[in-house]
């Protein structure tokens, strides 16, 4: 088979099929998505391609809302002594004034069912087996065209999906998939185009494509995944500001605003790579402490809820409770220490740090970011990635990034490269000079990137 498969997605009014096709087409600009019934009132379609071979072409179509009328009015169709089959009878009723009329929006659906390999019927889960549903069934069954349904938002806890099954046995469809356009299952689109596969033998080949692409692509987005949040990592262990004593509070705000901005661009790039709206989601308002992501990066309830242990030295005091490691001792060469040292060669590192202890010694206070934070930042935006992993493209309500159960980065030691990385001040895009380009610094975000503990969805 090399045209593509078509697949008509219908199903009762305010079931979720445009959220249905939001999510297979990772679209969230589809259609329009809403509580409100009868919000497609046309039919539109999407294309799935891979190399730029469509492979298979969805459309989306009004809901059905008087089904059990039209089975009265099918029955009016036949002539005396007349016994049409399904599909001469609805291209039959598609000829008539009713169709045009009363069920102008009935019509539309079996129109472009008639038109397609198959159809996808799309069950609110949620929603108790009523006559109205089984009477769609006939409806869509006389279109002969195969059906699998779908049944949606099987992940809300007031699902009736043992019902809905046992319902759909007794018409004879064994064959289901169970989904939820809100928070698809890890396997729900394999198991979708598997099962479709099953029924349209001639079509496997081009289905089996679209999912080993789906497995290829979402292989690709996590690894992407991890470069940003590495690099934001490494930007933030490598950024050191040496400032003098008397500014030094407005240097500690601005390089907490440095932070920040530098966080909400890493929110902001994974968004886009899976898909979604700048306005889906921001570093400051991301829920993840009892429905709230804490009022501030730098707050210290926020490090001891979380289990993350603040350093040592000033980085344990009040000014590192506010994340920002302040570097005025550590350091505690004399002058002339410094200065014979320097003459005559016994400090081997001299022009690495030379002018950082010239600055102690004139008073300057060196700022960098304590380890506590970035165990948060890396708490925060893997919980971030495995949320969007999680998330439908349907979804209306805020992302949820819920409190991280594992203890890789809330204790023990940072990976080495993060150690580097503090000896690196050209390697963070936040100091003045920044080489981001530098092949040490791209060794060091890539064997980083492998250390995060994240899976493919």
């Amino acid at each position: 088979m090399s045209q593509p498969v078509t697949l008509a997605v219908v199903g009762h009014t305010n079931v979720g099929k445009t959220s249905l096709l939001r999510t297979l087409t990772r679209d969230v600009g589809f259609g329009e998505v809403s509580h409100r019934p009868s919000t497609t009132r046309h039919v539109e379609g999407a294309r799935l391609s891979v190399v730029g071979q469509a492979l298979v072409e969805l459309y989306d179509t009004p809901g059905l809302e008087d089904a059990m009328a039209l089975l009265a009015h099918f029955d009016q169709l036949d002539a005396p002594g007349e016994r049409l089959d399904g599909p001469a009878r609805v291209q039959r009723f598609l000829t008539s004034a009713e169709a045009r009329q009363r069920f102008e929006q009935e019509a539309k659906v079996l129109r472009q069912l008639l038109a397609c390999d198959a159809g996808l019927y799309v069950i609110d889960a949620r929603e108790p087996v009523l006559a109205k549903y089984r009477d769609e069934l006939e409806v869509l069954a006389a279109c002969g065209k195969p059906l699998l349904p779908v049944l949606n938002f099987v992940a809300a806890h007031e699902h009736r999906e043992p019902q809905w099954r046992e319902a759909l046995a007794r018409l004879g469809l064994h064959a289901l998939v169970r989904f939820d356009s809100v928070a698809p299952p890890r396997d729900g689109e394999q198991r979708l185009y598997q099962s479709l596969a099953l029924l349209l033998e001639p079509a496997r080949g081009l289905l089996e494509r679209l999912v080993e692409d789906h497995q290829q692509q979402a292989q690709r987005r996590l690894a992407q995944a991890q470069l940003l949040v590495a690099q934001l990592l490494v930007d933030c262990a490598a950024c050191r500001r040496g400032v003098p004593r008397e500014q030094h509070g407005e240097a500690v705000e601005a390089l907490r605003k440095a932070v920040r901005e530098r966080e909400q661009h890493c929110v902001e790039a994974l968004l886009a790579l899976y898909g979604f709206r700048r306005a889906d989601a921001a570093a400051s308002d991301l829920p993840l402490l009892d429905g709230r992501w804490g009022d501030d990066l730098f707050n210290p309830e926020t490090l001891r809820q979380l289990g993350v242990k603040l350093g040592g030295g000033l980085a344990a005091g009040a000014a590192a409770g506010a994340g920002i490691d302040l570097m005025v001792g550590g350091l505690t060469l004399g002058l002339a220490t410094l200065a014979g040292a320097l003459a005559g060669g016994a400090l081997q590192t001299a022009r690495g740090y030379g002018a950082r202890l010239l600055g102690k010694f004139k008073g300057e206070r060196e700022l960098t970011v304590d380890d506590a934070v970035l165990r948060l930042l890396a708490l925060r935006q893997t919980q971030l990635v495995k949320a969007l992993q999680a998330r439908g493209h349907a979804a209306l309500a805020a992302i949820t990034v819920h409190s991280p159960d594992g203890e890789r980065w809330r204790q023990g030691k940072l990976p080495a490269e993060l150690a580097r990385a503090r000896a690196h001040p050209a390697w963070s895009t936040l100091n003045r000079g920044a080489r981001p380009g530098d092949d040490e610094r791209q060794r060091a975000v890539a064997a980083l990137s492998t250390q995060l503990g994240l899976e493919a969805d």
